[in-house]
This record gives C-alpha cells, structure tokens and sequence, in this order.
C-alpha cells in the first residue's frame, strides 16, 4: 500500500536506531557513531557501525546497510508493512489504512483482541486448578515441565458449557464481542451462548505481527468428534495464511547465530513444541490444513529452504506430494523447499522422547529436495516396464516441471529430470539388437553385444556429414508440423536414433512436453527461438514427401498417427537390419582373414539358411 508523503520520514525520526539494534547487538560509542561485532557475520573486530544522526546502520564485514525498517525485515523476517507497523506502534504512530474501515469495525477489532488475552489468561489461570489436573498430566505425559507450560503459553478450557462465558462477561464483556473474537457459540435459535472449547489443551496462536489472535484446543476425551479443535475463522483469524509459533519461529531462524536456512514444518502443535525443546525453535505448523500459498509465502519470508517434516506413512507421503505441487508455481531461484520423513508411527515428539534431541536434529539435516519427492512419487504410479508406462512417467515429470513459471528454475528441473529419466532408462532397459536406441540406452563397448560395427548402404551414406536418412527426416518433419505425433508416441520417438537430428528430436520433445502456450508459428516459430532455425530450414524439403508418405494433404488425425507409427517402425527394422548385415560382414571378414576356404564355405551357408528363416 502506498503510504502518505512524510510518513516514513516521521516514523524513523521517532526511532533512534542505537536503540532499537542495541537491544540484540552490544554497542560502544566512538564519536558520533555507535560500533559492536557484526550481527551479520562471525568476527573479532567491530565492524558494524550505527549513525543516528543520518539514520542508518552499515556492516563493512557483510556489507549490509540499511535503515530501522530493513534492520526489522533483515533480522526479523519482517514484511516491509510488518515492519512499519511494528516500529509505529513503537512510536505512537497511527498507520495510515489502505481502506477507510469505520470506527466501529474498528472498535469490535480492537475489543476481541483484548478479550481473546482476557481468554489466554484465564486459561493459563485454569490449567494450574484442580480442574486442570488431568490436561497437566497428559502435558507432562508427553515429556513437558511446568517451565515448559508456562514458556508456550499453554492453558486448559474446562469441560463446563460456560465456564469462560461467565468468567469475561462478569468483566464487561459482551456476548457479541466474544463471538467476534471466537470464543463462544451462539445458537441460532437464540438460546443462551456457550463456550467454544471445553475439555481441552489450549494453544495460543499468533499472527505474523505476534498479536493472539485464535486458539487451538486438543481434546482430552477419546469420545469427542475432534481430537483438535481451532478458533473460527474471524476478522483477525485466517486459518490459511497463518502458522502456529510462527513470530518465535521467525525470530530464531533469523538469529546469525543460529544459521537455520529456514523454518521446520511439522504437522502439529505437539510437534512444534518438540522441536522448540530440542533446539530448533524455527518449527510452526498449519492451522489443521494442507499447506496453502499464503503459508508458503509466510515460510520463505523467514528463510529460503523450508523444511516439512511429515510422517513417512502413507498418508505423510501424500501430504507431502501435496504441498510439493502447490510450491511448484511459486519457485523462484533461492526459494525451495525440503522434506523429512519420520519412521512410519513416530511424531517429532515421539523421536525426542525415545531417542534424544541429536536424532531430532539429524533427521532434520538429512532432508530430501523438492524434486526427489517429486521424483519418486510419480516412479511409484505404476512399473516402467513397457513403453507405454515409461512415456506416461515422462509425460507427468514434464507436466510438473511446466507448472513452474520462473524460466530459470523450470529449465534446470527439466534438466534434472531429464537426466534422471536417461540414467534410469539406461540401468532399466536390456542391451539388445532391436535398435539405435537401445545401443544408445544399453551396454558400450564393453557390454554384452556392444555397438554395432557401423552403418552401411544407405545409412551410412545417409550420415555422412550432417544429412540423416529420408525416413528419419519424415519422421521429424512430421513431428513439427503436428506436435500431437510427438506426444502420443514419445517414447517412442526418444527410443529412435535419428543420427545429427537427435538434439532437434530432444528439443520437439521438450516443446511438446512443456505445457507452454505457443505463439501463431506453432512449434517450428518456438524451435526456431532456441537455436534450430538451420536443421528447420534443412527440413523443409522433406515436408512434401513427409505428408504423402502420413496419408496426403487431406488425411485426418487418426490416420496421420498410424501411418507415423508405421513409418517409424518401418526405419527401426531398417537400422536394425543394417546393425545385422554389417554384423555379418564384420565376422565374414574375420572368417575370410582365417584362410580356411572351408570354414568359410560353412559360415555363408549358415547365414544364408539364417535369411531364408
């Protein structure tokens, strides 16, 4: 939002910088400057250096530099708005609203926020009763201290239908205020209103500003419909653009000290409690949600390599392809994200208390990339074992690289599975005889039946310089003047040798694959962009022979895509009696060399028999 001329320049004169940074760096005056060891970077000797007469910091060992507000977003994770909002409450400062809201909106706001603290302290108060007794043993069950209790907050709602209802309106407060702030349950028929959580754990939760704004509530009873339960959804709750602890979480990952290269999601409120105790107070979790864009923009803002930390059964594996497809749109060079897979059954919590905070922690620095989750969900859809199942595996790694809209990120998961896809292949598919593409994806030299000797007759003439056979020229034209052929039969295509074409039939497979609008010019004007327009101009006189050899000017689809099929098979048998006939002639050679006119005799005899068959 565009904020009014002066602002900003009233705000920083309100915050003398000194003060703000010298509450988290140690700071000396030399001068009229203030000097103390680099928040930024490891040193011996001051180089960060603090002016408030102009208003700035600057750090000569990192060669950070900034203002009130960037020290904020830097060693906060703030928002730049977050940060404004956070240093003009520090000052006395209003911030200007991007829309006119009435005073009363304003009002009701500003009274649930006080209420729902109301709320937060009368739970706490509830937790240490004898009524509380039974919320403190199941804590302590799961390895929690009073310390710990009181550190995250936690509180207890009696199973009483208006315990805190009679506890804030004896105080003033109104059933509307508290049903604002979503504490309570008015029915509709206009019966009295009642609390919300009963019989639970409650967790505070905060928004990105450290407001509590909402509430969490795990059950203690097996009988009830929801083990867990969270505020509704409110003017001050949104539960998909929020993360639980996520203020501390924020505020410890951005420590220098702590080096954390981003946040750690776990799945519950337990969870992120275990991890606090172990020493990675970086982990938040959802609101009882997936994962949404809000929260994943949320977690970047803290750190470039999120880790999600998920259970490894199936239902932690589906969470995570979950979340791994809706960052996909969202990548940008810097910004990924990371998983972690627990022993099938065991929660952070269970690994804390079973094996000590370093398994915690290794698990945590094992994580996976993105792209392996992505990898090996789609390698275990079904067996690669015939054509069919490895183009449709080819065809989804395709699909969800082009669900990434930065260029640069795009290209290398493209890259990455790519070369992933021809080192599987390559281990998967047997050396045999049928094929170009078999030597290419086989044994070498010193495989079972290595290369072939070399093509003879027309192969061989045909890939003297730069010029491939008649029909492999067809079979590419084909391709390019109708992409739906390099799409129905792409592994096929990719098994077919087409000698200097490969890298043009590489790059029709990319293009067809990629899910990107093409302009007018179709797939030749896009091919011509990347560099082809030399083997496109080569092409162009096979385009007449290539359209008579599908079916004519006028053939249909259908007919167009069998005849391709046809044709393509036609030329592998080609090169693969090539392969044979210059087999014969190398071993003819090697019996002749012998001089055993006899045993030559022998040997053409058993290949022409072998012809005949």
């Amino acid at each position: 939002m565009a904020l009014p001329d002066g602002f900003l320049e009233e705000l920083k004169t309100r915050i003398r910088p000194s003060d703000l940074i010298g509450r988290t760096v140690a700071l000396k005056r030399q001068g009229r400057e203030f000097a103390g060891l680099s928040p930024f970077k490891k040193e011996r000797t001051p180089s960060f250096f603090v002016n408030d007469e102009k208003g700035f910091y600057h750090c000569f060992a990192s060669q950070e530099h900034g203002d009130v507000i960037t020290w904020l977003q830097k060693t906060q994770g703030l928002s730049f708005m977050e940060a404004v909002e956070a240093l003009a409450a520090e000052a006395g400062m209003e911030v200007p609203k991007s829309e006119p809201v009435s005073e009363e909106v304003q009002a009701r706001r500003k009274s649930a926020l006080e209420w729902i603290e109301a709320a937060q302290a009368w739970f706490v108060r509830q937790l240490q009763t004898p009524a509380g007794e039974e919320a403190r043993a199941y804590l302590e069950r799961r390895g929690l201290s009073a310390k710990d209790m009181e550190t995250f907050g936690l509180g207890f709602a009696p199973d009483r239908r208006r315990g805190l209802v009679d506890a804030l309106t004896q105080k003033g407060a109104e059933i509307a205020d508290l049903e604002e702030a979503g504490l309570v349950i008015v029915p509709e028929d206009g019966g009295a209103a009642y609390d919300r959580f009963r019989g639970r754990v409650m967790f505070p939760i905060e928004d990105a500003r450290g407001r509590l704004v909402a509430f969490g509530g795990r059950a203690l009873s097996k009988d009830v419909r929801a083990k867990y339960l969270n505020s509704p959804e409110t003017s001050l709750f949104h539960k998909g653009s929020l993360l639980y602890r996520y203020p501390q979480a924020r505020a410890h990952a951005n420590d220098p000290k702590v080096k954390a290269r981003g946040l750690i999601v776990a799945e519950g409120y337990m969870d992120v409690i275990a991890f606090a105790r172990a020493g990675l107070a970086q982990a938040v979790a959802p609101l009882g949600t997936a994962l949404t864009e809000n929260q994943l923009k949320l977690l970047w803002r803290a750190g470039s390599e999120p880790v999600i930390c998920l259970d490894g059964d199936s239902a932690g594996t589906r969470a995570a392809a979950t979340a791994a497809e809706r960052a996909l749109p969202l990548l940008e060079p810097g910004k990924t994200l990371r998983f972690v897979f627990l022993p099938e059954g065991a929660d952070p919590d269970d690994l804390l208390r079973e094996k000590g905070v370093q398994a915690l922690k290794d698990a945590v620095s094992g994580a996976k990339p993105l792209i392996d989750v992505l990898w090996e969900r789609e390698l275990a859809v079904e067996p690669l074992d015939d054509p069919d199942r490895r183009a449709g595996f080819r065809k989804r790694l395709r699909a969800l690289a082009a669900k990434i809209t930065d260029p640069d990120v795009k290209a290398e998961y493209r890259a990455e599975f790519d070369l992933r896809l021809e080192q599987l292949f390559a281990r998967a598919r047997p050396a045999t005889r049928s094929g170009a593409g078999a030597w290419r994806a086989g044994a070498g030299r010193g495989g079972k039946f290595g290369p072939p000797p070399g093509p003879s007759g027309e192969l061989r003439k045909a890939r003297k310089g730069d010029h491939a056979h008649p029909m492999a020229r067809q079979l590419i034209a084909a391709c390019l003047d109708f992409p739906e052929i390099a799409e129905s039969h792409a592994e096929m295509l990719a098994e077919i040798s087409f000698g200097p074409l490969d890298s043009l039939r590489d790059a029709i497979l990319d293009a067809s694959s990629s899910g990107d609008v093409w302009p007018d010019g179709g797939l030749r004007d896009v091919l011509g962009r990347r560099g082809y327009r030399a083997e496109l101009a080569r092409l162009e006189p096979d385009r007449g022979p290539m359209r008579a050899s599908l079916g004519g000017e006028d053939a249909d689809a259908k007919t167009r895509d069998e005849s391709w099929r046809r044709l393509a098979s036609t030329y592998m048998e080609r090169v693969a009696d090539d392969a044979r006939i210059a087999e014969e002639r190398a071993r003819q050679a090697h019996v002749f060399e012998q001089g055993d006119p006899q045993a030559f005799q022998s040997f053409l005899a058993a290949v022409r028999r072998g012809r005949k068959r």
